[in-house]
């Protein structure tokens, strides 16, 4: 018998999306993505030249379960140099990828029936890792003119006893907009523990972006390399916590997954050292696509209430087009040849709306969007 919680968790649609535009490449079709969050650009030189160094010196044996102590110790700085946080080498585990770190938090963090509150919509898979590990999601109700951002007096309104952490990810999936300080610093401010995805760091384009580190010492924090230094298929990722929850994780690691790959390890390391003008080069272009985009989703009547400002997505609002967002997004695809993210992956408050990311070279995207021009006639 197939255990009730495997049959129970639903589909990341994202992925349904990306593998029935697969089946269509297959048959000889030209898709264009604008559906996966992930990376076009080849990961930077220097990480490449690192990791084969590292295989050739016969780095390639298990590490620390924690990590590499001078890719932790990387880490430590990187926060000091961007957030003036300080942060311990011992207050770090590296993971293989923020997903096994989101697992291994939630391990912890959770007893059955705990509670995680969420924003709805959110990115896909945090309720479904936090009900994986017993937990339960306890959603906050988000709107479109505030970007989708939380109300902190809603936040407080859901506060009791069961309630063990508030998930906060700026900038986010699927929205891309940052979340303003003075909201984060009053987040922080409420009385659970705060578990912050800021796997997007490093992608803002307007502004400046906070960790909640340098709001309180009460936080997870979850990142990694694949967004920011183009690592997707690398697989690691890292958590920040507070001291008396990494013994645990640690021991949780031994168990499922003993340590990261060591030799992906010490390209992450040449990344954090080395890789600041690849990184800078990726984010102007990103900002590029994201000008292009957004005027140009716009002109093509999907409402945009708040600019995104981070990250790589826009989530905008086709409801003008159709209310079930799954049936539109593949209809897109089947139609057009043009794979977009349905909202109702992120929850039941993102139904209406389609995420496109931007994760694709200026030339697919304007491709793209001339394709769904010709689509959304038959809707004028």
């Amino acid at each position: 018998m197939i255990s009730k919680k495997a049959n129970e968790i639903p589909p990341f649609i994202v992925m349904d999306v990306l593998e029935e535009a697969q089946k269509l490449e297959r048959r000889g079709e030209r898709v264009i993505h604008l559906e996966v969050g992930e990376p076009d650009f080849d990961t930077p030189d220097c990480i490449k030249e690192a990791c084969f160094k590292a295989i050739r010196e016969g780095k390639t044996h298990y590490t620390h379960s924690l990590g590499l102590i001078e890719l932790r110790e990387a880490i430590a700085e990187d926060y000091w140099k961007r957030y003036r946080v300080n942060v311990s080498p011992e207050q770090i585990l590296v993971a293989s990828g923020t997903s096994p770190a989101m697992l291994l938090i939630f391990s912890v963090l959770l007893e059955p029936g705990d509670k995680v509150i969420l924003s709805n919509p959110c990115y896909a898979c945090y309720p479904n890792v936090i009900r994986l590990v017993g937990g339960k999601p306890v959603y906050v109700e988000v709107r479109e003119e505030d970007g989708f951002q939380y109300l902190p007096e809603l936040i407080e309104e859901q506060l009791n006893p069961g309630v063990k952490g508030v998930m906060i990810n700026s900038p986010s999936n699927p929205t891309g907009n940052v979340m303003p300080t003075e909201r984060m610093e009053k987040i922080a401010g409420l009385s659970p523990l705060i578990i912050s995805d800021e796997i997007y760091h490093g992608l803002v384009y307007e502004g400046k972006i906070h960790s909640i580190l340098e709001f309180t010492d009460r936080a997870f924090v979850m990142n990694g390399f694949s967004k920011l230094y183009a690592m997707t298929g690398w697989r690691l990722g890292y958590v920040i916590a507070p001291k008396e929850f990494i013994r645990p994780m640690q021991k949780i690691q031994q168990n499922l997954f003993i340590s990261a790959s060591s030799f992906v390890q010490w390209g992450a390391l040449a990344g954090l050292k080395e890789a600041d003008a690849d990184i800078d080069r990726m984010r102007e272009i990103y900002d590029q696509r994201r000008r292009f985009l957004i005027p140009r989703l716009i002109e093509l009547g999907f409402k945009i209430t708040v600019i995104p400002t981070g990250a790589f997505y826009v989530f905008a609002n086709a409801k003008r087009f159709s209310k079930d967002s799954y049936q539109l997004a593949f209809d897109i695809l089947k139609e057009a040849k043009v794979g977009v993210a349905p909202g109702v992956d992120f929850g039941t408050n993102g139904e209406g709306y389609l995420r496109f990311s931007y994760a694709n070279s200026l030339e697919n995207i304007e491709e793209g969007m001339n394709r769904l021009e010709r689509y959304l006639e038959r809707y004028r």
